[in-house]
């Protein structure tokens, strides 16, 4: 049976928006879902139905196929329905139909693969016909009447124990898996057979709002899927902060008015590996300090100081070497940072971080600022390009 993954990706998000290109765990939304399609074994094809430019360059920089969704579906009352209808009458024309369709949604970041395959295995064993992602819950639910609050999935004369209760399930809306002809029959998700796909709860969030999109990016570092752990490769070039990336972020200021600063010999010695390696490296720091300057020369790499604006220093260096953004490594710790991070394929943050640029990370290191935070980096890049 041939499977495929749709992915539906509106332009013109509201209530957050550019919400399918933000950025979670360094990774825009978009692909964040192609990756967990692409990294399920029981999918056979990936798609992303869009009217949005830029969501399309960073869908097939995923690794996706684009479809592009008419005007007349990509306004807010079109249902979700009508777009995988649409995207599925396109493939059917170009003699590709899809026996089983993964419906999935950008606005769910945390998808196991295999939660993918599972649902998909069940479908295609014809043990369901609509497998769908939720979460176990024992929540006591309640809605509000002209009478006053009254429960809704329970009794609430009555308090039994967890153990004495039947579980309830919760929609995450991550995905669902649908025989392809039923769904085109029924014209809805849900019909005949349909069986839930549980999932973890830890992991079960829609983004909806800034809020959740501000969580998702503090619980990014935490979430690991084996199927979609990455090797960063082909790595060209490495871009670094200074002050808090090779040194502790302190600094010593002597009779002289001269500061002094505390560095790694570790960070030393990865820095030389890379070099060794045909990866050139950058040292880009706000600050005008000598130190920065000697630091540099010492591990013969170039520098740039007295910089505001990270990112436009960043972006100028890499085009005047001929080097692609996406294949640079950015390493930061502050706010300040963030620009540049979100310009590259690899922003990184040392463990010391804000949590903002942790957020904002696609890479985060188990070592702290000039405490071997780059040794750390260099010895996983060379690793990966073995």
């Amino acid at each position: 049976m041939r499977v495929g993954a749709v992915i539906l990706a509106r332009g013109g998000s509201k209530g957050v928006p550019g919400k399918n290109v933000a950025r979670v765990g360094g990774i825009p939304l978009i692909a964040r879902a192609v990756r967990a399609a692409r990294a399920a074994r029981s999918v056979d094809a990936v798609l992303v139905s869009t009217d949005g430019a830029e969501i399309a360059e960073a869908a097939r920089a995923a690794g996706a196929e684009v479809i592009d969704r008419p005007a007349e579906l990509a306004v807010d009352t079109a249902s979700s329905e009508a777009a995988l209808l649409h995207a599925l009458g396109v493939l059917r024309a170009e003699g590709r139909p899809l026996d089983v369709v993964v419906f999935i949604q950008p606005t769910s970041p945390f998808i196991l693969a295999a939660d993918i395959d599972a649902a998909v295995g069940r479908v295609v064993a014809g043990e369901a016909d609509v497998a769908f992602a939720a979460f176990e819950t024992y929540a006591f639910l309640w809605e509000t009447t002209a009478g006053g609050a009254t429960g809704v999935n329970h009794d609430h004369s009555f308090r039994p124990r967890r153990q004495d209760r039947r579980p309830h399930y919760q929609e995450t809306g991550a995905f669902y898996v649908m025989r392809t002809d039923g769904f085109e029959e029924a014209g809805f998700r849900f019909f005949g057979r349909v069986v839930v796909q549980e999932v973890s709860e830890d992991w079960a969030i829609e983004i909806d709002t800034v809020a959740e999109l501000e969580r998702s990016r503090v619980l990014a570092p935490g979430f690991v899927d084996p199927a979609q752990c990455e090797r960063p490769t082909g790595i060209a070039a490495v871009v670094t902060d200074f002050d808090g990336v090779h040194t502790d972020d302190t600094a010593v200021t002597l009779q002289d008015g001269t500061e002094a600063v505390t560095v790694s010999r570790s960070d030393g010695m990865g820095v030389e590996s890379l070099r060794r390696a045909g990866i050139p490296v950058l040292i880009l720091s706000k600050e005008r300090n000598p130190v920065v300057a000697a630091r540099a020369a010492k591990l013969g790499v170039d520098v740039l100081q007295a910089v505001d604006d990270k990112r436009t220093a960043i972006v100028s260096w890499a085009a005047g070497r001929g080097i692609d953004l996406a294949d640079v490594v950015y390493v930061g710790n502050d706010v300040n940072d963030l620009p540049a991070l979100a310009a590259v394929g690899w922003p990184t943050a040392v463990a010391d971080s804000r949590p903002e640029v942790i957020a904002a990370a696609r890479i985060v290191l188990s070592r702290r600022g000039g405490r071997g935070a780059i040794r750390e980096l260099a010895d996983t890049l060379l690793a990966a390009a073995v």
